[in-house]
């Protein structure tokens, strides 16, 4: 899940947080015991993934989703999504620096963009498509 459209704030910012694994009701579970975080199921078409919500507040502040569908392919960690101004020429900065790039580009429609990229030290993380505001 995204934060308050986060695609509308500057690049560099950071736009929200998943975790994808094969049991997304188990650790839904964990995050709400161990942290207070309250989970809203998201429907995914058959079946669902996880908006976490801060206790108080209700925000959304972390998503705990099954490794299904586009989601197959994302490693079991937490992955932090980083809005980027040219997603593709990001794309390219990453391979010239070093870096791999781990999923193509997914989301399309109303969905934002975006991909999943490896640092030359092993870090991962995703670069979306900002869109401006």
């Amino acid at each position: 899940p995204l934060m308050s459209d986060p695609r509308k704030q500057p690049a560099g910012t950071l736009a929200g947080l998943d975790l994808t694994v094969p049991d997304a009701g188990a650790v839904r579970d964990f995050y709400a015991d161990v942290i207070g975080w309250r989970p809203m199921e998201l429907d995914m078409g058959g079946y669902a993934d996880f908006a976490m919500t801060a206790p108080e507040s209700g925000a959304w502040v972390a998503g705990v989703c099954h490794a299904r569908g586009g989601n197959a392919d994302l490693p079991p960690q937490w992955l932090v999504y980083v809005l980027v101004d040219d997603l593709e020429a990001s794309r390219q900065r990453c391979t010239a620096g070093g870096g791999e790039l781990l999923t193509e580009v997914k989301g399309s429609g109303s969905a934002p963009r975006y991909c999943v990229i490896r640092d030359p030290a092993g870090a991962v993380l995703a670069l979306m498509q900002r869109v401006a505001g």
